[in-house]
């Protein structure tokens, strides 16, 4: 009957079956994000035997812990300029072929694939190409000439710079694209009936709008460097140039031997500067949605 008032509880059972499609997503949380967090905060203050210790969280501040985080921040933030420079570059020049654009749909296409193209087959092809018997090398060393091994530069900070751009470009695509596609022709149009000229209504909208979206696409690439591991544990096998490869011989190494406590602190450091650097990209994030509605 109309008017008739709900059953007790029926909200309560609608609210809740809402979330049951949800539940899948709550256990990958749980199991991958949770959980790792927790063993990671609780073992960096525990020492061998499980009790309280503050004495891995001191050990951060030793040289080697110092160097390797600064390290990180150089090779993360380089890449992430670079990326966002370039990549913005390559967004405009996909966004400026059309929506219906072959060619555009091809390049979109392809830098998807390109930013999950990492680990160790990356690593594989610049040694291939750029290594002391490279492809590339051995063909510059018969002619002209040139020797662009150098010092063995790829297996260093300045070759994990080279290698990361490689996947960071591509995804400064994918995350960008869609902020250049928010900028609607109404509001060039209106510019250029007001006598703005190309420059001016880039300088004066367009570059403002974009901003907040660029500055966070870069803090976006940051975190993704700096938490990748498994390019740079092929490429340096020797040496703790950055803080994952610190990690890994504090876990396994037998010069380390007993400082397993001491990666978790590590761990720890590295979740405290990714959770930094994400929450400014969600603020940033927050403020470009306001004029994509």
């Amino acid at each position: 009957m109309a008017g008739t008032p709900p059953a007790p509880g029926a909200g309560l059972k609608i609210a809740v079956g809402s979330y049951v499609p949800l539940l899948p997503f709550f256990g990958f949380l749980l199991i991958f994000l949770i959980v790792p967090t927790v063993t990671v905060v609780v073992s960096a203050v525990q020492d061998g035997e499980g009790g309280f210790t503050l004495g891995n969280v001191r050990a951060l501040t030793s040289d080697a812990a110092v160097n390797a985080l600064w390290n990180s921040i150089i090779l993360s933030g380089s890449t992430a300029i670079i990326g966002a420079v370039l990549g913005g570059l390559l967004s405009y020049l996909v966004v400026s072929l059309g929506p219906r654009s072959v060619i555009r749909r091809t390049a979109v296409s392809v830098c998807g694939v390109l930013a999950q193209f990492g680990g160790v087959t990356l690593a594989f092809a610049f040694i291939s190409l750029l290594g002391f018997s490279g492809v590339l090398t051995e063909a510059l060393r018969s002619w002209p000439g040139i020797d662009i091994w150098g010092s063995g530069w790829l297996f260093g900070l300045p070759g994990l710079i080279v290698v990361y751009c490689y996947f960071q470009i591509p995804l400064m695509v994918i995350v960008f694209t869609p902020a250049l596609e928010g900028l609607r022709p109404q509001w060039r149009e209106a510019a250029t009936n007001l006598g703005a000229t190309t420059a001016q209504y880039w300088r004066m909208v367009g570059f403002p709008l974009l901003t907040p979206a660029f500055l966070g696409s870069m803090l976006l690439l940051f975190a993704n460097a700096f938490a990748a591991y498994a390019t740079a544990a092929v490429l340096v096998s020797q040496g703790n140039p950055i803080s994952p490869l610190f990690i890994r011989s504090a876990l396994t190494s037998e010069i380390l031997l007993g400082q397993r406590n001491l990666g978790f602190a590590l761990a720890l450091q590295m979740v405290v500067v990714v959770a930094i650097v994400m929450g400014a990209y969600a603020l940033l994030l927050r403020r470009t949605a306001r004029w994509m509605r």
